[in-house]
């Protein structure tokens, strides 16, 4: 159902394991020895072998990979962005990310190769297809 996620190393297993519970096809870095700790072009490399969606809050590091990717003229399968604005790291917080991914999960047939989106409460995704480049 859906499509299947990497959720990056700030998430805990919990939550892919909520996901999992819930149907959804959900694996966490933090889960798997060989994934932790990696440079970050590795796991959205790992992420686009696997055909997964990468979920990560590592929004600074992750969009200029997107930006190579495109330069290269290459796709990952698409990254899920989660804004600490919009879900603060408080003891909500696992529970308010799980709930707006499987709501996302739902309602979204596949996330599209090389989509970038902004996961939001509720599990809208506000999608800009290519993040506008920081302005100097």
């Amino acid at each position: 159902m859906g499509q299947p996620l990497l959720l990056d190393e700030m998430f805990s297993d919990n939550i892919a394991e909520q996901l999992r519970a819930k149907g959804h096809d959900a694996i966490s870095v933090v889960a798997d020895p060989t994934l932790m700790g990696l440079p970050d072009d590795q796991v959205l490399a790992y992420a686009t072998t696997e055909g997964r969606a990468l979920v990560t809050a590592n929004i600074k590091d992750f969009v200029p990979l997107d930006g190579r990717y495109r330069a290269a003229g290459q796709s990952h399968a698409g990254l899920i962005l989660v804004s600490t604005k919009t879900f603060p790291q408080n003891r909500g917080f696992p529970a308010a990310i799980t709930a707006s991914l499987a709501r996302l999960l739902n309602d979204t047939a596949k996330i599209q190769s090389g989509q970038v989106l902004f996961l939001t409460r509720g599990g809208n995704s506000n999608a800009p297809q290519h993040p506008a480049p920081e302005e100097a």
